[in-house]
């Protein structure tokens, strides 16, 4: 090399790819401000009758949930471009060689809908049950004496606690004069 010869830095030979590359972690921060600020704008015009029962109000919980995202958002950004990188599949026993099983992943989404289309005619317990138990399915159980039941009863306990306890009113379907 000649002294004529002028070597550029090397941050003026990065591709634009490589910076991408480089700081993809800043995506995740610009989502959880975009997150956040949908909260915080839905939580303010939030149009709530003045007269509460306590201190804490309906816009108490968006309003911390979107402050929260918003800090997050610039605590992470911070950190990605003070150089700070997430550990690559740290922790996780994983072949990433091996293909993804789209069979588990189809067979998964077919008992979410199931579940969506189902909870309306035949209420919470039953479309619970068959939403938690085709779930176990899906994942590899095959206990089929155990599973069923395990599937029900976690169906009844949690239709208990949100519609007795909770106050959260989930439609019964066929068995709401039983239960």
């Amino acid at each position: 090399m000649t002294k004529t010869e002028i070597k550029a830095p090397p941050a003026a030979r990065r591709s634009r790819q490589d910076w991408l590359r480089e700081y993809s972690e800043l995506g995740v921060s610009v989502l959880l401000f975009v997150i956040g600020v949908l909260v915080l704008t839905d939580a303010l015009t939030m149009d709530v009758d003045i007269a509460q029962r306590g201190p804490v109000g309906p816009k108490t919980v968006p309003i911390v949930v979107g402050i929260g995202l918003l800090v997050v958002a610039a605590l992470l950004a911070v950190d990605v471009l003070r150089g700070g990188r997430g550990e690559a599949e740290g922790g996780e026993d994983i072949d990433l060689s091996e293909p993804s099983d789209w069979r588990t992943v189809l067979h998964l989404a077919g008992v979410f809908l199931a579940f969506a289309v189902l909870i309306g005619p035949l209420g919470f317990p039953i479309a619970g049950a068959l939403l938690f138990w085709g779930a176990a399915f899906a994942l590899g159980s095959r206990h089929l004496d155990r599973d069923p039941l395990i599937a029900a009863v976690l169906s009844l306990v949690t239709y208990f606690v949100f519609d007795n306890l909770l106050g959260v009113p989930l439609p019964g379907g066929p068995l709401m004069g039983v239960l």
